[in-house]
């Protein structure tokens, strides 16, 4: 199914078309009315960026360090919640994409496959994304579980002291009340996916968000995690908090969720390691700035005092290269392979990241940049 993929937006017409309805549009959708949303791939499929030409770039290098690392891309993959449900165990054919491509896996919170599932597989170095919770007692053990995995950065998401209402999920029926009517709409929309049913649905039990099964217990329904997420985002968190989490984690802290320059300079001033250039992919506030959009005026709060990453929106390895030019220092990515790993699993991803790689060696050398660091404002039309 992969080598019919020529585009992300390929893949996501192969997700859309292989998912249950209630997971497309949990993949898909955005907050409210979702202009945010619209905002990330339009303000940056809006950046122009300048042709240059009689440059060598007869030998193109993508690779780049990042937190004491070498890395094949300046890419990686970031953290999407319950990626486990797009394919057979995901997370773990995910994470093996990214580690035979050469650039970092994002582990979410909200995952189905657990901390310790995903180092059985990968037997190799990955990230942890950790919301702030009320259960101090639970992220303190998460946070061990994750150094004794070997798990190399933390991003802290701080973007989500409340969920944003995202009214594709309500009217899928994945996140109303519970109730027999919610249950059986899902369980019709799953049975006309029957390759999805069979696959993922049957073969790929357990279906609970593993990293959560101490504090959910037996509880295991969506209307279980959903509620208890409402529940225990901790609205009380401030910058103070930071210090806490540098108590437990010995790594890199990045701090996830920052659209504001003022909220750049603090996590300087807090000690973060670095941050992410994020809107929750559309999913808080809506009207929110894109990550495009934001990007510079953080880029240059900072200024390269710790290194500056940026999601939402990236749906190739033009738009890559453009994040670059804006300012960032490395891009995860998050649709984008969501949507190849519905379509085709750990062939999907890998497939993904080829074309990602692809076209940004074609973008690097028209714009006559040989090396990721040649990357600027400079190349901004």
């Amino acid at each position: 199914m992969a080598k019919a993929a020529a585009s992300i937006g390929d893949f996501r017409a192969l997700a859309r078309a292989r998912l249950p309805h209630f997971l497309f549009e949990y993949i898909d959708g955005g907050s409210y009315d979702e202009v945010t949303l619209r905002r990330n791939v339009e303000d940056l499929q809006a950046v122009t960026l300048r042709q240059r030409v009689m440059r060598d770039v007869s030998a193109i290098d993508l690779s780049t360090s990042l937190f004491g690392a070498r890395y094949s891309l300046p890419v990686g993959l970031g953290p999407v919640g319950m990626s486990g449900m797009y394919a057979r165990r995901g997370e773990v054919q995910a994470a093996r994409a990214a580690k035979a491509a050469g650039v970092p896996f994002s582990l979410s919170t909200l995952s189905v496959c657990p901390v310790r599932e995903i180092a059985a597989g990968l037997n190799a170095p990955f990230w942890l994304q950790l919301y702030m919770i009320r259960d101090r007692a639970f992220l303190k053990e998460m946070l061990a579980i994750g150094r004794e995995a070997g798990c190399s950065a933390l991003l802290l998401t701080v973007d989500l002291p409340v969920s944003g209402s995202r009214y594709r999920d309500m009217r899928s029926g994945l996140s109303v009340p519970a109730s027999a009517r919610a249950s059986f709409r899902r369980f019709c929309q799953s049975v006309l996916r029957p390759a999805w049913a069979w696959d993922v649905g049957i073969r790929g039990r357990p279906h609970g968000l593993g990293n959560l099964e101490p504090v959910l217990g037996t509880n295991t329904g969506l209307e279980d995690y959903f509620g208890w997420i409402a529940a225990n985002f901790d609205p009380t968190i401030t910058w103070t908090d930071l210090a806490w989490v540098r108590d437990q984690w010995p790594g890199p802290v990045v701090i996830k969720g920052i659209l504001d320059p003022d909220d750049a300079r603090a996590a300087v001033e807090h000690g973060a390691d670095g941050l992410v250039v994020s809107n929750h992919g559309g999913r808080q506030l809506d009207g929110a700035m894109s990550s495009a959009g934001a990007l510079p005026a953080i880029a240059d709060a900072v200024g390269g005092r710790i290194p500056v990453l940026v999601d939402g929106g990236v749906r190739s390895g033009l738009d890559v290269v453009r994040m670059l030019a804006l300012g960032a220092d490395f891009v995860l990515l998050g649709r984008a392979w969501a949507y190849a790993l519905a379509a085709d699993g750990e062939r999907g991803v890998a497939h993904m990241l080829q074309l990602v790689e692809a076209e940004m060696r074609v973008a690097m050398a028209l714009t006559g940049c040989p090396r990721v660091s040649d990357i600027g404002r400079e190349l901004l039309a």
